[in-house]
């Protein structure tokens, strides 16, 4: 059933290998109502840390760091930063993903090492590609546990003010955050359909010509039906697509990621 759930009708691939692993990770979907009145189990942050710390990390430099806030007033203030979306204060704990070089830089400096290959745009990509990894890893172990999660990009919108929230030093910037608590069961709680395989999967080289326009179609047509049944309007695909992407003023402030990650102390070179 999650198979059909994730894919248009039609679209589904005809077959693919089932294990108990594989079905959790189809039923995968943002939660963004929490149940406020039931406790987290104890030791959940530690569990989920040490899902994430699982994870692969480039050259095992461990690049990243994570905050877990659980104090309502900054959770408060972290919604007021990230667009107002009052789930971040909902949600009994939020964790902060951080892109860290600043760890490292310390300790090149404690054996006297300046360590200038962390001023390069690469060593951003790779504390941010292992941040996402690593809190990945933490979603999965999350919903092993019957809880739910929300990714909040939005706290990219301010990248200084949440760095002067958290504390974060040079060097260092709250890359995404991730709600978790126990879910909300209903319509809103739906499983979302992805797009096509046909659009996505490319065999030994890059398709060179546009993207299979019926698969599209046929998933513009999934989008509305799901939105319009979880109650979020009808809303297609392609036309959100279009407005998130359109200029600079769609991406929410986040057109002046460059500046904002050099005055928190990246070089990207």
């Amino acid at each position: 059933m999650s198979l059909a759930q994730r894919y248009a009708a039609g679209d589904a691939p005809s077959a693919i290998l089932h294990n108990p692993t594989i079905d959790a990770l189809l039923q995968h979907r943002t939660v963004r109502r929490f149940d406020t009145g039931r406790a987290l189990p104890e030791n959940l942050v530690e569990t989920l840390v040490a899902a994430a710390q699982s994870a692969a990390t480039s050259s095992n430099l461990q690049s990243w760091s994570v905050i877990a806030v659980t104090d309502p007033a900054r959770r408060a203030r972290l919604a007021g930063l990230a667009a107002g979306q009052g789930f971040v204060a909902e949600a009994p704990l939020f964790l902060v993903w951080v892109a860290d070089l600043s760890r490292n830089r310390a300790l090149g400096a404690a054996q006297g090492q300046d360590l200038s290959g962390l001023d390069y745009l690469e060593s951003f990509m790779v504390a941010a590609i292992d941040a996402a990894l690593a809190a990945q890893n933490a979603t999965i172990a999350a919903e092993a546990l019957g809880l739910g999660t929300c990714y909040i990009g939005a706290l990219r919108n301010q990248p200084e003010p949440v760095a002067a929230e958290l504390g974060l030093p040079p060097g260092a910037m709250g890359l995404f955050g991730m709600g978790v608590g126990w879910p909300v069961q209903g319509p809103h709680s739906a499983v979302k359909p992805r797009l096509p395989q046909s659009v996505v999967l490319h065999h030994e080289t890059y398709r060179a010509e546009p993207a299979d326009a019926a698969a599209v179609t046929r998933y513009d047509a999934a989008m509305e039906e799901f939105s319009t049944r979880v109650g979020q309007g009808s809303q297609r695909w392609v036309p959100r697509m279009l407005s998130r992407l359109a200029d600079a003023a769609a991406l929410s402030g986040r057109d002046r990621m460059r500046a904002a990650l050099t005055t928190l102390g990246f070089g990207l070179k």
